[in-house]
């Protein structure tokens, strides 16, 4: 073959391969994603249908018809129309009730407080603007462990809290033990969340629309609920979906500071497991996941339904202190400083007070914790928890997470956003890891991968270091889609298909038209899914067992096992710094490419 003839080959070849690049990246990522998320899921799931090695669905039919776990929908089930005010006096809601009760309680706290936060962050123009807008993120990837110990220490009896309105003369509340203590840490968790996600929106507005509203004659309020508001509506839906199926799953949280008097579905999964019976776990599980995956998939109907025509044109930011102070303009900055003091009290509160009882001894101020972290890194045995491994081990997996979530990710976006048949199945079967929880995917992971699966007369294990990052991985590509699918969706096609016209194969206009016009929310979901990686604890905590994989979070669980709350707070005080200072530095960097 003459020199001609090999170029003209090798060019042909690069052409057939980049035409199929696209479809072997997602044959690629439906592999990774049935390796590492359906199959250990449904190793868990399995245990629903089988008991004593038969298949049988007894168990299922008992759950379905105890009225602890379905309250007066269970004698429904099972037909007993008479049986439903018997029930209804004594467990009306039953588990699942309460559950989503407590989400919805959860979701409503969340979006109170979270849609002040979007109006000052987008309205608003001062000094840290920026900054304070990166950190808004931090409460929603921290360790839920690490937010309990913050939650002891600021609404404990002799906690600052309560030393507050001790001073003010209202007197010591009990807070921690109650649903409204578990209200408001699931607000501090997804309220940044809404915030964020409104935030965004906000900054994308057309103020044109607004302005043409008013010079019809529209008042300001008018302006809003018929212009402004329906441009925001969708991010704002968009933030309490998502906060009612975080809190629908929340685990830790319930269980730190409800315990089993207050559990959720998740809460008693996980006292099922304890106990050894998988069968009616599972069963839990099971159900959990079809209501999640069925508000995730309504979701995503809406987000596809809103996608598109929205033009970055937003109004100009006002300044926080106003060179005429109006009645109006100094009611608006009251209401900015009592939302302050309520940020101060709901997300600064317990961080602060974590902060200070690692700086607090029985003598006073005393640095005597983190000389124990210093210590033990520098002298502690193999077997030992060392906070630099630790601290290492984080930013390591962060990384790795990054190269294994953003190309899942973007690709599943791409793919998703063809609308082709069965896209939209597609796109919620892709999300299904926001609708299970982590300790399924975790024990699903332990019980299969990690101990092995005979394949062809092979061996295939999945362990260590390999294990916890692609757990971590199957928790952040989600975020990425989020972050890059409505900006893909809203791309000028007719671009695209000028490129395309031009001679531009499918890959060149992708990676020249479309990503370029999406690096922002590309940017995003890489600052999503680092901090997810950052701060995951629920399936890191039963990887990790036994070996030196160990993450900040469970240092920090490690320390509080040693009955010394002072280490556990003085780790967790690091682990607030590094996961602060990752996020800025990659939300900045992101920001490159905003608007």
């Amino acid at each position: 073959m003459t020199r001609d003839g090999a170029l003209a080959l090798g060019e042909a070849v690069g052409e057939r391969l980049e035409r199929r690049a696209l479809a072997v990246l997602g044959v690629a990522t439906a592999l990774v994603l049935a390796v590492l998320f359906y199959y250990p899921v449904l190793t868990v799931f399995a245990d629903a249908l089988r008991t004593g090695g038969e298949w049988t669905l007894g168990v299922v039919r008992a759950v379905f018809t105890d009225p602890f776990y379905f309250g007066v929908l269970a004698p429904l089930f099972e037909g007993d129309l008479a049986g439903v005010g018997e029930v209804a006096e004594s467990t009306p809601l039953g588990l699942f009730g309460f559950t989503a009760y407590q989400a919805a309680l959860s979701t409503v706290a969340s979006v109170l407080l979270g849609l002040p936060g979007a109006y000052v962050l987008s309205r608003y123009e001062f000094p840290g603007r920026r900054t304070i807008r990166s950190l808004t993120i931090v409460p929603f990837v921290l360790p839920s462990i690490m937010v309990a110990i913050g939650f002891y220490a600021f609404f404990g009896t002799n906690g600052l809290f309560n030393d507050l309105l001790a001073v003010l003369g209202i007197g010591r509340v009990t807070v921690l033990g109650t649903l409204e203590a578990i209200v408001v840490a699931h607000a501090f968790y997804n309220a940044p969340l809404v915030a964020r996600v409104t935030t965004a929106a906000w900054e994308s507005v057309d103020a044109r629309t607004v302005e043409t509203a008013r010079s019809l004659g529209a008042n300001p309020y008018r302006a809003f609920v018929d212009v402004l508001a329906p441009q925001l509506l969708p991010a704002v839906l968009t933030g309490a979906l998502l906060t009612f199926v975080f809190t629908f799953m929340s685990f830790p949280i319930v269980l730190a500071l409800g315990g089993f008097e207050l559990a959720t579905v998740e809460v008693w999964i996980y006292a099922l497991v304890q106990q050894l019976d998988y069968a009616e776990a599972a069963t839990l599980a099971v159900v959990e996941t079809a209501i999640s995956l069925g508000l995730t998939y309504a979701y995503l109907r809406y987000e596809a339904r809103q996608a598109g025509g929205r033009a970055a044109n937003p109004p100009a930011r006002k300044r926080l202190l106003p060179d005429d102070f109006s009645p109006f303009a100094a009611l608006e900055r009251a209401g900015v400083v009592a939302y302050a003091l309520v940020v101060a009290v709901v997300f600064l509160g317990p961080l602060l007070s974590m902060v200070t009882e690692s700086l607090t001894g029985p003598q006073g101020f005393t640095l005597r914790y983190y000389e124990f972290l210093v210590e033990r890194q520098a002298t502690g045995a193999d077997f030992q928890t060392k906070p630099g491994v630790a601290v290492r081990n984080s930013l390591l997996f962060g990384a790795a997470t990054l190269l294994v979530a953003l190309p899942m990710g973007v690709t599943i976006s791409v793919l998703t956003t063809r609308g082709r048949r069965g896209s939209k199945l597609a796109d919620a079967a892709a999300m299904a890891p926001l609708a299970v929880s982590g300790v399924v995917v975790g024990l699903g992971m332990l019980r299969g991968l990690v101990f092995g699966v005979e394949l062809w007369g092979h061996r295939i294990q999945v362990a260590g270091t390999s294990a916890i990052v692609a757990a971590h991985a199957v928790a952040a590509y989600p975020f990425v889609v989020r972050n890059v699918s409505p900006l893909l969706a809203s791309v000028d096609r007719s671009m695209v298909e000028s490129a395309r016209a031009l001679g531009a194969t499918r890959v060149r206009a992708l990676l020249d038209v479309e990503l370029p016009l999406v690096a922002s929310g590309v940017a995003a979901g890489a600052a999503f899914a680092f901090a997810i990686s950052i701060g995951e604890f629920d399936s890191t905590v039963i990887l990790a067992t036994g070996s030196s994989s160990y993450t900040m979070p469970v240092a920090v669980e490690r320390y509080i096992g040693n009955r010394t709350l002072g280490p556990a707070t003085a780790m967790g005080t690091v682990l607030l710094a590094v996961t602060s200072l990752s996020f800025v530095v990659i939300d900045r960097l992101g920001g490159r490419w905003e608007a």
